[in-house]
């Protein structure tokens, strides 16, 4: 079986990927002892995709980044990323087949942006030919637990877009408005959120795990969703969304869950489908339905091909704003970074914007020459 390595990184991190181990057990029918209650042999034959009986493997260090990418990248990180490795290699080499690595991680925080971004790199060194997938938390303007949020933002996106092959934003502001406005919730929690990023992973990744008509692994994903390599920034939309105190539960036909799941209030990161292009759309049916009701809806969803490139753009201007003034500089020089590497770093978080705005303001025969210089260049 082709086995994902699974890996959580920070405090935010390890949140997510631990409710999401909730999450999935609980949908392959296994208890916290490990204890397997199915009766299915098509589960158990894709059970081994994430399961693995093996000792637990935790690294950790004595102190914290303090939301300090630096610090996270090139001190702690740097410290514990040979432990972590070796503990990756062992896992890597009891796979039967690994198809590639998912790393639960924040943005805006010292260790998920620091190490986290540290450690994609050197697994992609030493696993250049296997896909490495990232569910990481951006950091909020509105939802802010830490002025340098930006500057861990954008330096950790100058990373993800060389090392990583597909990058899945979720943001906490677009969490929290779905807790209050969808599920109807006065004070949302952590684990309120934690519970939509982890429904949402499950999601994301079920034609992995369970048989399905189009059953994919993380490559074919890849090369079905990114038109260009580094272009791989994906928002997940999620549906359906009911609150606990809705009146009735109802099943939702094809067409309105394909609405609902590019529905604004129904994404994980702040955007609106409606203004924009789709470059390209995964959606990921589970349960019943008719291949080819589904596949209408998606030619309805590429006729209007109407999204707007956010997710970094207010982060980028944060960015700007700080650093021009050099506010809070000398925390990340006092780490050993180079000023020269926020210089890059901001270069590149604006190539990328503008990669998308190129795109999305393409015209129809724009993007039959851009579709033939991707064709001369792959």
């Amino acid at each position: 079986m082709r086995e994902i390595v699974h890996i959580q990184a920070s405090q935010c991190g390890n949140q997510i990927g631990a409710k999401f181990w909730e999450v999935i057990s609980d949908e392959h029918v296994i208890e916290p002892t490990g204890t397997y209650h199915g009766d299915s042999d098509l589960q158990l034959d894709c059970i081994s995709v994430y399961y693995n009986e093996a000792i637990d493997n935790f690294v950790f260090g004595q102190s914290g980044a303090g939301n300090n990418w630096a610090k996270g990248h090139y001190k702690e990180g740097a410290e514990l990323v040979d432990l972590v490795l070796d503990v990756v290699r062992k896992e890597a080499e009891s796979c039967d087949c690994l198809q590639g690595f998912q790393l639960t991680h924040s943005l805006g925080g010292g260790t998920g942006s620091g190490m986290g971004t540290l450690l994609i790199s050197k697994i992609h060194e030493e696993y250049p030919d296997r896909s490495m997938n990232t569910f990481s938390v951006v950091p909020s303007p509105k939802v802010s637990d830490t002025v340098v949020e930006r500057y861990n933002a954008t330096l950790s996106v100058h990373e993800l877009v060389e090392n990583a092959d597909d990058t899945y934003c979720i943001d906490n502001k677009a969490l929290y408005d779905i807790c209050f406005r969808t599920l109807k919730l006065t004070t949302p929690t952590y684990r309120h959120l934690n519970h939509l990023v982890s429904a949402t992973m499950s999601g994301v990744t079920t034609c992995l795990c369970f048989p399905g008509q189009l059953s994919a692994d993380l490559h074919k994903l890849a090369v079905n969703t990114v038109p260009f390599p580094r272009l791989h920034i994906f928002l997940p939309g999620f549906a359906p969304l009911t609150s606990r105190r809705s009146q009735q539960y109802r099943a939702l036909p094809v067409p309105e869950l394909t609405q609902q799941v590019l529905d604004a209030k129904n994404m994980m990161a702040v955007c609106d489908p409606r203004h924009g292009q789709l470059l390209t759309v995964a959606a990921v049916f589970r349960g019943w339905m008719s291949r080819k009701e589904v596949h209408a809806q998606i030619l309805n969803v590429q006729s209007k091909n109407s999204s707007y490139f956010m997710a970094f753009k207010c982060i980028s201007e944060g960015f700007i704003a700080m650093f021009h003034r050099k506010a809070f500089l000398h925390w990340y020089t006092g780490e050993g970074m180079d000023e020269m590497e926020f210089t890059e770093a901001e270069s590149n978080m604006n190539d990328l914007v503008s990669e998308y705005q190129q795109y999305q303001d393409a015209t129809a025969e724009e993007e039959e020459d851009f579709s033939e210089e991707a064709e001369e260049e792959a």
